[in-house]
């Protein structure tokens, strides 16, 4: 049975070009326009699919015939574009360079050719003009296999030049894109800065889209695409490719991720979750331990010499990794996974698994071998063979394992490299999975065995530190004022009476007169049963949404409850640092947590690409307490997936001028958005607020709320705050917010305290340890902010007031004890 697949090859004929801009621009740009794409990358190469996830909100993918063998490139191409309209892929280099002495083997060409595929050509044409011709004229000639269908003229300059260059071309043109270095991705010294490092990639990525579609014919170049030939191939299936063992048991699969280990292929957690486990992320920069029930640990590829100090300040991962291996969990790590398990990285401490040490080398190695196992292992058998590529300016030594429990991995081209034991295997070398399953079987074995032997973590959750060797370092004393549950602790319990009140986020200032009234009048109708019904008619109203798409509820409280209750979720992630709220009440209905910590290192910005694949709740804030970061609406969109639902917690977006990146005006499947009535409008004793969402998912939702649980005054208040008097007074409120914010950020600023820019009505700021407690001791009370996960206690939330009171806080920080901020 044949399958239809629109889809074209974006190739060039030669690195340089712009082939993976003009890709990526393509992805968002056709993506933008309501099309579902699939990107897909030729060769090995992690960073390019990073940059067509962010583009097209599905997983980028690879297409690479040496890693996965020839047959199984466009079972691998239609698996991957199951469900979209569109697939795109970017070639490699040159669009006939391939494999060195290989005749073109795994080049561009050789994928066009096997997927039956269009090639559209990027030409820069910033140095030539007639000769663009005869450059398009040889691509197009050289092989007869392959189809050059059309041409994108990149770094355009004067109309005259494109004029002349087009008047030299057979093919047809698509686009002609101006030079714009804006466009261009920064390179790093293995090549291109993966996504998940470019903090403005989202934004970047809106330019380039609107760039690209103003530049390209995208309804020709979507006609191009559905002339593709049917494929006759069967679509690649893990679960036929690995057999997962008959029990329930699903041991968990701890694999590393987040800005220091952004590279391995989506193809392996699906053979892994086909195999029986469940994969679940882990981020060796921020979280403290591995995941609970950690069976089986897989450490992929990415920059951790580029992230050093901050891999040796996480000690506690450190330790409980090494632990683990130690245990024996069965562990698997391919290039950067090798060096952080090595006793250093450039002298930095790292994990201490192996007896290595790992440096930095003038010398690229790179290469694209076939390895033989030299032994039997956790993942190999002796004399077998796999294909794999290194990319790497390390060196580890000793460079294979030789002495007590470790054995060479691999032999390539007569070389011994790598470290190899029955729980453990290590190397430079990167394969793809889908191409060798045999090793996704293997490790997953492995990890259902881990399972049963009870060597990975105790099924409660918490670390089995049985086995735990005793760490050199000092513990500090028993914090008296840490609650136990940090998840339920809120900032009211800090402004006892008689401190200045900046740890509570309530406006500062008295409430609008129609607002008291409509609270005033509510008490007329407590001696009958509540209806929210004209609460949500004006809500609707409000945000151009039909009545049926929103609901009413007592406050945020109520709705992360029910949002919690809705379906036996499978993978729920709460992105930190956040609201603890939403956290909380997953763990009370029974789920376990996924945690997807927003890092300092990036300014606490969301990265989509770190939330795992297979969430099938995801819950953001938005801007983020307690960091006062609003995210852009098109990054928090990318969140979206078939299957998945969004939650986004706007508790404080009224207190941003504009509201612009808003998404309560956005009807999408599987996105709810969240809104609280009680900081900006100054009525935390009446729980009002409301959820907006798609039709159904509302319906689901209202089913699920107990009857009469909004109040007949939590009904006026939303009324009266939905008004367009409200929005005229709520406006005002956020421009009267902003400006005593920056009276706050002023003063910090030339105190010379870090603290994180804020978009709302509270800023994070680093004090220091200890000053929590002496502000309160000098009669100011701000939130202590390592009750949020992702912080600590340096750091503290202060709520915005009128600057009389900033100048008493400023004061009081100013009188501390030299050193204690």
């Amino acid at each position: 049975m044949s399958t239809r697949l629109p889809r074209f090859v974006v190739a060039a004929p030669a690195t340089g070009q712009g082939k993976t801009t003009v890709a990526t621009g393509l992805m968002a740009a056709l993506s933008r326009a309501g099309h579902e794409v699939s990107g897909h990358k030729v060769g090995p190469d992690y960073i390019d699919p990073g940059y067509h996830a962010l583009a097209s909100g599905r997983p980028g993918r690879n297409l690479d015939p040496h890693l996965v063998g020839e047959e199984r490139v466009a079972p691998l191409l239609l698996h991957g574009a199951a469900g979209a309209d569109v697939a795109v892929v970017e070639g490699v280099m040159g669009l006939f360079d391939g494999r060195m002495g290989g005749e073109g083997f795994s080049s561009t060409a050789h994928v066009a050719h096997l997927t039956r595929t269009p090639v559209v050509l990027v030409v820069d044409i910033s140095r030539s003009s007639r000769s663009i011709g005869a450059v398009v004229h040889g691509m197009s000639t050289f092989d007869p296999r392959i189809t050059v269908a059309g041409v994108i003229l990149n770094k355009a300059g004067s109309p005259r030049q494109v004029a002349e260059v087009r008047s030299s071309i057979r093919v047809p043109v698509l686009g002609t894109i101006g030079r714009d270095d804006a466009f261009s991705a920064p390179s790093r010294h293995l090549g291109l800065v993966p996504a998940a490092e470019r903090d403005e990639a989202a934004h970047a990525l809106d330019r380039l889209a609107e760039h690209v579609a103003e530049s390209v014919d995208l309804q020709a170049l979507m006609e191009l695409a559905a002339s593709a030939p049917d494929l006759d191939e069967t679509p690649w299936d893990p679960a036929a490719e690995v057999c997962a063992p008959v029990s329930d048991a699903r041991p968990v699969v701890a694999m590393a991720g987040g800005r220091a280990f952004t590279f391995r292929y989506t193809e392996t957690e699906e053979l892994l979750r086909a195999a029986g486990c469940d994969v679940v992320a882990f981020d060796p920069l921020t979280d403290a331990f591995l995941p609970a029930g950690t069976s089986g640990l897989y450490l992929g590829g990415g920059f951790p010499e580029v992230h050093a100090e901050t891999l040796t300040a996480n000690a506690s991962l450190r330790e409980d990794l090494r632990a683990a291996v130690a245990r024996g969990v069965p562990t698997v790590a391919e290039c950067a996974g090798l060096l952080y398990l090595c006793d250093t990285v450039d002298d930095s401490p790292m994990v201490g698994a192996l007896s290595a040490t790992a440096a930095m080398t003038p010398r690229l190695t790179l290469r694209y071998p076939r390895a033989t196992a030299t032994t039997d292992s956790l993942l190999t058998r002796a004399g077998e063979e796999v294909t794999g590529h290194e990319f790497h300016r390390t060196r580890t030594d000793p460079p294979a394992g030789s002495e007590g429990p470790w054995v060479a991995g691999w032999a390539i081209d007569g070389e011994a490299t790598g470290f190899a034991s029955d729980s453990v295997h290590a190397s430079y070398l990167h394969t793809h999975w889908a191409g060798h399953p045999h090793l996704a079987q293997r490790f997953a074995d492995a990890a259902h065995a881990a399972l049963r032997d009870g060597r990975g973590a105790t099924s409660s959750g918490t670390r089995d530190t049985s086995s735990v060797e005793p760490v050199a370092t000092p513990v500090p004393p028993p914090n008296p004022d840490l609650l136990p549950d940090p998840l339920r602790h809120h900032g009211d319990v800090e402004a006892e009476p008689g401190l200045l009140d900046l740890a509570v986020n309530v406006y500062a200032g008295p409430r609008p007169p129609w607002l008291d009234a409509a609270l005033h009048e509510s008490l007329e109708l407590v001696d009958r049963y509540p209806s929210p019904t004209a609460a949500e008619a004006a809500v609707a109203a409000r945000h151009g949404r039909a009545p049926e798409e929103v609901l009413a509820t007592a406050g945020a409280a109520e709705a992360f409850t029910l949002v919690a209750r809705l379906r036996p979720w499978r993978r729920p992630v709460v992105v930190h640092p956040q609201f603890t709220e939403p956290h909380a009440a997953l763990e009370q209905a029974g789920h376990a947590v996924t945690t997807v910590t927003c890092t300092r290192e990036s300014g606490f910005a969301l990265d989509p690409a770190a939330v795992p694949e297979d969430a099938d709740l995801v819950v953001v804030g938005n801007p983020t307490n307690p960091t006062g970061v609003l995210h852009p609406a098109a990054v928090v969109e990318q969140l979206l997936r078939p299957h998945r639902l969004v939650v986004v917690d706007e508790a404080f977006m009224d207190t941003v001028p504009g509201e612009g990146e808003s998404l309560t005006a956005r009807t999408r499947a599987g996105l709810v958005v969240l809104r609280s009535l009680t900081k900006h409008w100054a009525i935390p004793g009446v729980r009002a607020g409301y959820l907006l969402g798609a039709p159904d998912v509302v319906a689901e939702l209202r089913r699920a709320q107990t009857p009469w649980s909004v109040s007949s005054t939590a009904a006026a208040a939303t009324t009266a705050c939905a008004s367009p008097a409200a929005a005229e007074e709520s406006e005002r409120r956020a421009h009267t917010v902003a400006g005593w914010r920056t009276a706050l950020e002023k003063g910090l600023a030339e105190r010379g305290i870090a603290h994180v820019p804020s978009a709302t009505s509270f800023v994070l700021a680093e004090v220091g340890e200890g000053v929590h407690a002496a502000l309160r001791a000098a009669g100011v009370a701000v939130r202590r902010a390592d009750t949020f996960p992702g912080l600590g206690p340096a750091w503290v939330r202060i709520a915005v007031r009128p600057e009389a009171h900033t100048t008493q806080l400023l004061a009081a920080l100013d009188a501390l004890p030299h050193g204690a901020s």
